[in-house]
């Protein structure tokens, strides 16, 4: 498969309390998909990973692809401090496949194995100190006996479950302290026992994104946000994390504010918004919204002004806002003008915004439909790809 057919698609690991340790990464390919165990476009991987060290501060990208196709060029591509090499037993059948994983791992390289069973980790217990992770199906009847292998030989190892595809399925999995990988994690709502309403914190959030959209005085933003200590400490704090990559901290509401500028103020209130459920808020939605905000907006940086394009992040995370907030997105909608194309995107996926959406929705699945909304907006898979990682380096960054 060529790399212009190959289109990236994610699945997260969770931990416990559902923050996202990292991605595993597969591509789909062109009316077909891979299964997240590999397959297709495997061996583009390293390619589609190659230089980016530099973006990625936090976070781990779980890389799927055999021992013999990773040459020394292509691992000093890698940055060994976010990349996990996700093995299978036939991967370490052969001695010096044995001692080049010993290798990866004296480079910093974490190894991860999947498909093993009770027999073949017991056969070959030589392995577990040179593993980070193993990989589970969902339903293993050996995951309690190597849960206790594991715990014996090797306490730090985390055991991850594969393919969890619901929100039951995770917390019977993780209740003790199990990872897991979430197959349908932007597909899947998460449940609470009481509806979702906005809040009073909810409230003073539209008041100021209010403000911002009526572009107000400068002073009287500065003075709503000094009148709540914990949000200008938040806006400090994201305005001064990574993902911006300022040489210099910012130290006051005021100055955060007039380096941001309206537009990207926005955006952060929009974040803080999402947060605002405290019933059932879930790290891993929220950085899926943050993802889909930041990849659409990136999608359409080269053919809309950058107006439009920041119109995109918005667009983004308010698909993601049912999930999030547990209210419709309509309700939403009814107490904020937002531009008729955004939320035209929202409610139909049309307009000048939607097919965009869409493409970030399907990018989020195995089923292969990437490409076919690619082809409608004349964008190739590598354009695609290269906007994807960078809204997952982004989001893994931000602080909030």
């Amino acid at each position: 498969m060529s790399r212009e057919n190959s289109f990236l698609f994610r699945v997260p690991l969770l931990d416990a309390k559902q923050h996202v340790i990292g991605y595993r990464l597969a591509c789909q390919s062109d009316g077909a998909a891979g299964e997240t165990s590999g397959g297709a476009g495997a061996d583009q991987l390293p390619a589609l990973l190659a230089g980016r060290a530099s973006e990625v501060k936090s976070g781990l990208f779980f890389m799927e692809t055999g021992l013999a196709g990773l040459s020394d060029e292509v691992l000093q591509t890698l940055s060994p401090q976010t990349t996990v090499l996700v093995l299978n037993p036939d991967d370490l059948a052969a001695e010096n496949h044995l001692a080049l994983a010993s290798s990866f791992r004296d480079r910093g390289v974490a190894l991860a194995l999947r498909d093993a069973d009770l027999a073949f980790l017991t056969a070959n217990e030589q392995l577990l100190p040179h593993l980070s992770y193993i990989f589970l199906p969902h339903g293993h009847p050996d995951l309690s006996a190597i849960a206790s292998l594991t715990r014996r030989r090797q306490p730090d190892m985390a055991l991850v479950v594969d393919d969890i595809s619901g929100w039951q399925e995770f917390d019977a999995c993780t209740g003790s302290g199990i990872h897991g990988i979430f197959r349908n994690l932007c597909a899947a709502r998460r449940e609470t026992s009481s509806p979702g309403k906005l809040g009073p914190q909810a409230q003073q959030i539209l008041q100021l994104m209010h403000m911002v959209q009526g572009d107000a005085d400068i002073r009287h933003v500065e003075k709503v946000l000094k009148s709540d200590v914990a949000l200008s400490y938040k806006l400090l704090r994201y305005i001064n994390s990574a993902g911006f990559g300022l040489e210099f901290e910012i130290d006051s509401p005021r100055h955060a504010v007039a380096m941001l500028g309206y537009a990207p103020m926005f955006r952060w209130l929009l974040l803080l918004l999402v947060r605002t459920n405290t019933v059932a808020f879930s790290p891993a939605l929220m950085q899926a919204a943050m993802v889909r905000g930041r990849f659409a907006e990136l999608l359409g940086q080269d053919f809309l002004s950058r107006r439009e394009a920041e119109n995109l992040f918005v667009v983004g995370m308010f698909s993601f806002l049912d999930h999030l907030l547990g209210i419709p997105v309509q309700e939403v909608l009814r107490q904020l003008t937002l531009p008729e194309a955004v939320t035209q995107a929202l409610l139909s996926r049309e307009g000048v915004y939607g097919p965009v959406l869409a493409l970030v929705e399907a990018s989020e699945q195995v089923d292969g439909r990437a490409a076919h909304f690619a082809q409608a907006l004349s964008m190739t898979a590598t354009h695609v790809n290269e906007a994807h990682l960078s809204a997952l380096a982004w989001a893994q960054n931000i602080k909030l």
